[in-house]
């Protein structure tokens, strides 16, 4: 597989974790200012999960999800997670542990592949990795 393909797939794996999670959570809090901005962030990944499947389907490749296993063990973790605790401040910290895993991987794939991907996925991967830390300062306001 290439560069290219394997940036993209990160984005569009990464955007669709992002969604199905902030969805789940978004069925769990009852903080009206958390839920306005769990949504906010919902279209944020929309957005780059949309360009990244879109770019792939024009340069001829399938886009691949997440797994079933995969989406499983999230909503699964996101439950257990919530059950002993569903505060704002927990949730919040929940999804900057998420958002931080993101901006490492993003940052990791960068310096991987920093000469072996087209210029406009690049800055989608470097796009994602600035919705990602602006996420994390954002939730630090609901700890």
């Amino acid at each position: 597989m290439n560069a290219d393909v394997e940036f993209l797939n990160y984005v569009y794996q990464n955007s669709q974790m992002g969604i199905d999670t902030l969805e789940q959570l978004l069925e769990i809090t009852e903080d009206e200012k958390l839920q306005t901005y769990l949504e906010k962030q919902i279209e944020g990944y929309r957005k780059f999960h949309n360009e990244a499947r879109d770019i792939l389907n024009r340069s001829g490749y399938d886009e691949k999800g997440l797994g079933t296993f995969e989406k499983i063990r999230t909503y699964l973790m996101v439950n257990l997670q919530t059950m002993a605790d569903d505060s704002t401040s927990h949730i919040a910290r929940m999804l900057i542990q998420g958002s931080s895993m993101g901006i490492t991987e993003a940052v990791k794939k960068l310096h991987q592949y920093e000469n072996d991907v087209e210029k406009d996925i690049k800055k989608l991967m470097e796009q994602l990795q600035e919705f990602e830390e602006e996420n994390v300062e954002k939730l630090k306001d609901f700890l």
